[in-house]
């Protein structure tokens, strides 16, 4: 292991000095042993701060592995059942004919509601009262539990409300009290960031050179933006670029996602050693839904609200975890019990999950 972490900081360093990158952080776990934390780089280079391995970063749908860790936990503890319609604890959801959909479906981005109002603002993304209400009134884009489609920012409204509801607290404060506190990563697993923390955030850059202007004829031939009933999946106001990614407003709610690579490498490895039983964590991690993703318009593979295999580099069946838009990611590997986070501060242009890919083939 001792030449894993050289490799992985090799492959950093190189990623920095050549100016791929601005600042990285990987951590690797095994049966509870950090095995490599390796970083490179700045976290601002406004002013010069570096990225250190407990430097927290935004990383957006990366997220989304901690609030799935958070339903399985209830789950666990009888709060909530996977197969029992959303309705029952959300009863405003119900609107326009889903009363069937279930939190299974919800887990496997079946529910059928991909999308956010199409005028959703960075200031309404904040807003969970008012996002939540919007998921509940979204007239699904198909019945529910028939078609696959994922949902890249409604589903955090989806699964944190079903929490809220079921347990009567945030799914910020379950992820604090029962998974980042009792890891000892209680400063570097957040949701919604607490506003004292906010100083040692990494600052989130757009990618090098212009900005691709996404025309209306181009954005029409691209099922990600298209338009159902007044929502999409997509809000071009509200697209996770660097400047929302370093608003306060979203880094502070429970629609944020903010993490070092060690933390979510954590995590990750406690879910594999016992933070679920066995049986649960075999259901969870094995295959529940795949197909053609309706949104996305890809294959897609999923257990319940962690992607089984990650990106089309590394895409082996032993794998679960989520990625992020910026091009972040988070996973373990059943074969190997190995858990890796990987965060950066540039979001990924072309290719976002170039990167992971080559750090992951590193470790892997």
């Amino acid at each position: 292991m001792t030449d894993l972490q050289k490799n992985v900081q090799a492959t950093i360093d190189e990623l920095v000095e050549t100016g791929v990158e601005r600042g990285v952080q990987v951590a690797v776990y095994r049966e509870g042993e950090l095995v490599v934390d390796a970083v490179a780089g700045l976290a601002d280079p406004a002013t010069g701060r570096p990225m250190t391995s407990d430097t927290p970063v935004y990383v957006t749908s990366t997220g989304k592995g901690m609030i799935a860790t958070v339903v399985h936990l209830l789950a666990e503890q009888g709060v909530l059942a996977y197969d029992t319609p959303i309705a029952e604890y959300w009863p405003e959801f119900a609107a326009h004919g889903k009363e069937r959909a279930t939190v299974r479906h919800a887990l496997t981005y079946r529910a059928g509601v991909p999308g956010v109002p199409v005028e959703t603002t960075p200031a309404d993304i904040a807003n969970w009262d008012k996002m939540c209400a919007a998921v509940a009134d979204e007239k699904p884009w198909w019945e529910p539990g028939t078609r696959i489609g994922y949902h890249p920012q409604s589903w955090m409204y989806l699964m944190g409300e079903i929490v809220r509801r079921t347990s009567g607290k945030t799914v910020s404060q379950i992820l604090r009290e029962q998974v980042a506190l009792p890891l000892g990563v209680a400063d570097e697993l957040f949701l919604a960031v607490p506003h004292s923390e906010l100083p040692r955030l990494a600052v989130i850059e757009d990618p090098e050179g212009p900005p691709m202007e996404l025309t209306p004829e181009m954005t029409a031939q691209i099922p990600f933006f298209r338009v159902v009933d007044g929502y999409t999946a997509a809000p071009m106001a509200a697209l996770p670029d660097a400047a929302f990614s370093n608003r306060p407003d979203v880094l502070t709610s429970d629609a944020g996602a903010t993490a070092t690579a060690r933390g979510l490498a954590r995590m990750y490895d406690a879910l594999l050693n016992g933070l679920i039983p066995p049986a649960r964590l075999a259901e969870v991690t094995s295959p529940q839904a795949s197909g053609t993703d309706e949104v996305v318009g890809m294959p897609a593979t999923w257990g319940l609200g962690y992607s089984v295999g990650l990106t089309q580099v590394l895409d082996r069946p032993t794998y679960f975890g989520m990625g992020g838009s910026g091009g972040t990611a988070a996973f373990a590997d059943k074969a190997t019990g190995l858990s890796v986070g990987i965060t950066k501060n540039r979001i990924g242009a072309g290719d976002p999950f170039g990167t992971v890919d080559r750090i992951g083939q590193v470790i892997l």
